[in-house]
């Protein structure tokens, strides 16, 4: 059975360790699709399963980027995983 492009982000996502972000660019290029980056934030944005880790999606250029509960909970939830974070970058 083929998967959609939507189902291979969805896996990609699934397999991001705590504490680790991957970009959405780098999640586009793992499903398949090297210039899917767009469509990687519309999928993760209609994202709306609290336990699916989609905090762990970030822009190419370090910053945290957008989060359908706001981007002072994606910060929460990220450092709550041990990332390290000062302002809105990973570093």
């Amino acid at each position: 059975m083929l998967k959609t492009f939507t189902q291979k982000v969805r896996a990609v996502v699934a397999r991001i360790p705590r504490g680790e972000v991957r970009s959405y660019g780098e999640v586009a290029k793992l499903a398949g699709n090297k210039n899917g980056a767009r469509a990687v934030g519309s999928i993760m944005r209609a994202n709306h399963d609290p336990n699916f880790p989609c905090h762990r999606v970030i822009c190419s250029n370090g910053k945290v980027g957008g989060f359908n509960l706001g981007k002072e909970e994606k910060i929460r939830k990220l450092r709550s995983e041990g990332a390290k974070i000062s302002g809105d970058k990973i570093i």
